[in-house]
């Protein structure tokens, strides 16, 4: 059988997968309008949001297996369905036994004049287009308030445009939540420095404005649409297939065209009277015409338009239906949150709900809507991970769809645990592929492991059946000061590879004192116990510290010169320091002597520690600083140097909206406005790189230091071993995040206070401590052949330029 797929986007890349997965043995063709392979068009905000260098293979799918052709850039324009082939615009022909179209939508561009100086957000040539004109530009409009219309407001204001959103609807994503919903959405969006016009017509587009349809002009070098999608069919309609009133190819629920040889999936698909444009229903259309096509009976019977999105750093969330007899509300303007649940008249059924600011309830209620209700609708507003997942969540049927993205139930999940002997949260995910696109349902998988009996071991190591959090108080409270002290205590053995780092971690965060004095040194990993960073040749590479990236000429120079002397390698790195590889051990206290002796300390790039606080230039030199984004990296970096914490920790400030500083990709990051600093959170990278949240806007110079102190000081305390702030941060919950460390809901914030104070007033040099203490120096060895080691026995060769030592004659007893 010859497939041949017209368009290749998500969708036609999750058939062609499908397909192969099925073991389909024909051959598969597909013909491209774009000029490269299918990407994440979800992800697509990230191409110019991201970091430099950030291009399209970032989002590019992994190439499907069973592919026999590729032909990119190169759209169809024709069918001939008697002989069953397809013509691209540049005449190439491909015989097909089943055709299907995959062609996807087009943005809807209002008829208004002067639409053609606009641009449309769809596609990474659009981004292209956009980034190019941004360049000369202060100033955009988008039109269009909806879930695309505000990511792409966000994009234009990641650009460092002066941002305004025109919305024709009474209020922004008029289709996801309704007025109370909407009217919290536009605080967190209008605090963010973007302006909002709703229920506003748009009138005309002039060469540097927009002109609304009451009058109303806008500033405005880029002008972007998003008002919506129209289906690609005009392929099918010029091959005469039936299309409907509003477009959209008509299919069955198999997915088949009027024309057998024929299907069509995706949002170019008119399915039930309705076109989908969200992910998860089109990869559902994929699925089924894979199946279909394979001779099986799946059948497309509608789909769940939830959806969980993070929208210019606020989550939003709705589920089910937006209306009922009943309703239950929650709204918190201060701390801009607002839920609402529906309920049946009977006050029994759970209808849908709706979640802005604050969507830990998604995972657990979406696939309860329909249901009867497992709690008071009171506690289900709050119903989120941990305690309330797995009170909640081990009450779901079976048939409740858990991971809405890839259609998972629950009974599949509970069969993948039994029959396979899943015992973790990775495993389902790998099995079942449930939490692998959105990542919402995760919480609600961990919930089903549980109700199945699936106990997940928090011990730490074998030596220690605590887990770190438990750990860091047992010190904290008792006062431990050594390693032996605690495992005596509190453990068994003599300790391993795991526990040993972790607890010279938290001795340190706790207690202060050198890494390296005492039994602290046998504890330390390699990086730390050398406090340089081994390179994959053995060597080290040693790391000054730099605040804030700024740096005086002598400095500059003496680190040339060093580099020069010890034959080292030197790289700028992304956080705005030098790097200088090639050390050997032994020369690593001349270095630093060196160094230390110029004014330069320990960047701290071994150790799970803060390594830098990157900057740009801010308010001194940059024509858009509003802020001095310089001198707080550098008063960030110096108040924080040396602090241990369970993983690295990197930050940023930006000093205006441009954010050249990358501060949403930092663990915390400093955003300047014109009242003062927007703080964010939880951003990194890993396995799944995420932006960082705002926990708090507008803060002054030490209301940030102080929220920071406390941010901290509370990941140190309760992370686990090797757990980033973005993780961290999604599993306590940003609102309970912000309860705990702006509204000390736990009554702990002024032991926090005081942990942080004395880190700063106990701070020390790791690099000085060393070079001054002949103790610590005596580690900085190598081997006995090493060639500065002083031993008259060993004599040195040199061979093709490289010193190769010769043992000729060693005696030892």
């Amino acid at each position: 059988m010859r497939i041949v797929v017209a368009g290749y986007g998500p969708t036609a890349h999750r058939f062609v997968g499908t397909l192969a997965g099925k073991g389909f043995d024909g051959t598969i063709t597909v013909l491209g309008e774009e000029p490269r392979p299918a990407y994440d068009r979800v992800a697509l905000t990230s191409y110019l949001s991201g970091p430099p260098g950030t291009g399209a293979g970032d989002l590019t799918y992994p190439a499907p297996e069973g592919l026999a052709g590729m032909r990119l850039g190169d759209r169809v324009a024709s069918i001939d369905r008697a002989r069953r082939t397809v013509t691209t615009e540049a005449g190439h022909q491909e015989p097909y036994d089943v055709l299907v179209l995959a062609t996807g939508s087009a943005p809807f561009v209002p008829p208004v004049p002067g639409a053609e100086r606009a641009f449309v957000y769809r596609t990474i040539d659009d981004l292209d287009a956009i980034r190019a004109a941004s360049a000369h530009a202060t100033s955009g409009v988008v039109v269009g308030g909806g879930l695309l219309g505000l990511e792409a407001a966000d994009a234009l204001r990641g650009l460092g445009l002066s941002t305004h959103v025109v919305e024709m609807g009474g209020w922004l994503m008029p289709r996801q939540v309704d007025e109370g919903g909407g009217a919290v959405l536009r605080g967190h969006v209008e605090r963010l420095g973007l302006s909002v016009h709703t229920g506003a017509g748009l009138g005309r587009i002039e060469e540097d404005r927009v002109v609304l349809a009451g009058g109303t002009e806008i500033d405005a070098g880029v002008v972007v649409f998003s008002a919506g999608i129209r289906p690609r069919d005009e392929l099918a309609r010029r091959a005469g297939l039936p299309v409907g009133e509003r477009g959209g190819i008509v299919v069955d629920e198999g997915m088949r065209t009027a024309d057998p040889a024929i299907y069509a999936v995706g949002e170019c698909a008119l399915v039930g009277g309705m076109i989908y444009g969200l992910v998860a229903p089109c990869f559902t259309m994929a699925e089924v015409a894979a199946d279909r096509i394979l001779g099986g009976g799946a059948r497309f019977t509608g789909a769940d338009m939830s959806a969980k999105l993070k929208l210019l750093g606020v989550d939003v969330a709705s589920f089910g239906q937006l209306s009922g007899a009943l309703d239950v509300t929650y709204m918190d303007p201060v701390g801009g949150v607002y839920k609402k649940l529906f309920i049946s008249d009977d006050a029994r059924t759970l209808l849908g709900g709706i979640c802005v600011g604050d969507a830990a309830p998604y995972a657990l209620l979406r696939p309860m809507v329909g249901r009867e209700l497992a709690a008071p609708p009171s506690d289900l507003l709050f119903a989120g991970t941990g305690a309330a997942a797995d009170r909640y969540g081990a009450g779901y049927p079976d048939d409740a769809q858990i991971c809405s993205c890839n259609n998972v139930t629950k009974g599949e999940i509970r069969t993948a645990i039994a029959d396979l002997g899943l015992t973790d949260v990775a495993g389902v995910k790998k099995c079942t592929r449930a939490g692998t696109s959105c990542g919402s349902c995760v919480p609600a998988l961990a919930s089903i492991l549980a109700s199945e009996g699936v106990v997940t071991s928090k011990a730490l190591c074998e030596h220690f059946d605590h887990s770190r959090p438990e750990l860091f108080d047992i010190v904290r409270v008792r006062e431990i000061r050594t390693f032996s002290q605690l495992i005596a205590e509190h453990g068994r053995g003599r300790g391993c590879d795991v526990c040993k780092p972790v607890v010279a971690s938290i001795l340190a965060s706790l207690n202060g004192g050198h890494v390296l004095e005492g039994e602290q040194a046998a504890l330390q990993d390699t990086n730390d116990h050398f406090l340089a960073n081994i390179q994959k040749n053995g060597t080290y590479s040693v790391v000054p510290r730099i605040p804030g990236g700024e740096i005086t000429p002598d400095k500059l120079i003496v680190i040339g010169e060093v580099a020069r002397d010890f034959g080292l390698y030197t790289k700028i790195t992304g956080g705005q320091r030098i790097d200088l590889f090639g050390a050997r051990v032994e020369q690593l206290p001349k270095i630093w002597k060196r160094l230390v002796d110029a004014g330069f300390e320990s960047g701290h790039a071994y150790g799970k520690a803060l390594r830098t606080v990157k900057s740009c230039v801010g308010s001194t030199w940059c024509r858009y600083g509003v802020q001095d984004a310089v001198g707080m990296a550098i008063a960030l970096e110096l108040r924080y140097r040396g602090l241990r914490s369970p993983h690295k920790l990197k930050a940023a400030v930006s000093g205006c909206a441009r954010e050249c500083a990358e501060a949403r990709g930092k663990d915390f990051g400093i955003i300047a406005t014109e009242n003062g600093w927007n703080l964010y959170v939880g951003g990194n990278g890993g396995f799944t790189p995420r932006h960082a949240d705002l926990l708090a806007s507008d803060l002054s110079d030490d209301e940030l230091i102080r929220t920071i102190d406390r941010f901290l000081m509370f990941y140190i305390r309760t992370a686990d071993r090797l757990q980033r702030t973005a993780v961290w941060v999604q599993n306590i919950g940003l609102h309970y995040l912000r309860e705990v460390i702006t509204q000390d809901s736990l009554g702990i914030c002024a032991d926090l206070d005081a942990r942080m104070e004395r880190h700063v007033a106990t701070y020390f040099d790791e690099w000085r401590a060393t070079v001054e203490d002949p103790e610590k120096l005596r580690r900085f060895v190598s081997f006995v052949n090493a060639p500065e080691t002083p031993d008259p026995s060993i004599v040195f060769e040199t061979e093709r330029d490289q010193i190769k030592p010769v043992l000729m004659e060693v005696t030892r007893r």
